[in-house]
């Protein structure tokens, strides 16, 4: 075994990822303190070639010294856009035709697992912040919360973490219906 180079993971330019196939999901993030778990999103938006990121509240947005350092350029192929709160991004996601699914520990949350997205379905993802999570007001306007199932004493996972699992998880879903990854 041994390591593959950089000229064979087949690496894309910043252009050729934005023109790339996307899987329709759209990760919002609702006020995030830490511009580092802003350039972890943008990592995993632009592994998993997401449609968008959507910042609104506090969350940072580029051009940002510490979104920079994490994303390493993925700030640059992913498309985003700032919203001055949840509630206006959410509306622009639910006008385009995305499920808008919080990531949440509540009553009514399902496990991750059990999302079954077909691969025309449109998902905006909303995850809060760092301490507080989504916010109750934003809770209620999504259509459903998605609960990542968890032991140990915490329940809870960094929200960078959090969305690599999800995130995955719904690409999982879509890739046997539309392998565009790679």
């Amino acid at each position: 075994m041994r390591k593959l180079s950089m000229d064979e993971l087949g690496r894309k330019t910043a252009a050729q990822a934005r023109r790339a196939d996307k899987f329709p999901l759209i990760l919002i993030l609702e006020n995030i303190r830490s511009a580092y778990n802003v350039g972890s999103t943008f990592r995993t938006a632009d592994a998993f070639q997401v449609e968008a990121v959507y910042l609104t509240g506090y969350t940072a947005f580029p051009p940002h010294k510490e979104i920079r350092k994490t994303a390493l350029g993925a700030e640059d192929s992913v498309p985003w856009r700032h919203f001055p709160d949840a509630t206006t991004a959410i509306e622009r996601a639910r006008s385009a035709g995305y499920r808008i699914l919080a990531v949440e520990q509540t009553t009514d949350s399902i496990p991750l697992q059990s999302l079954q997205p077909s691969s025309e379905e449109r998902i905006a993802l909303v995850f809060g912040n760092e301490v507080t999570g989504v916010e109750a007001s934003t809770l209620a306007l999504s259509d459903g919360c998605l609960e990542i199932p968890q032991g140990g004493m915490k329940h809870s996972l960094n929200v960078a973490t959090a969305l690599g699992v999800v995130v995955w998880e719904c690409v999982r879903s879509y890739v046997a219906d539309k392998p565009i990854l790679k």
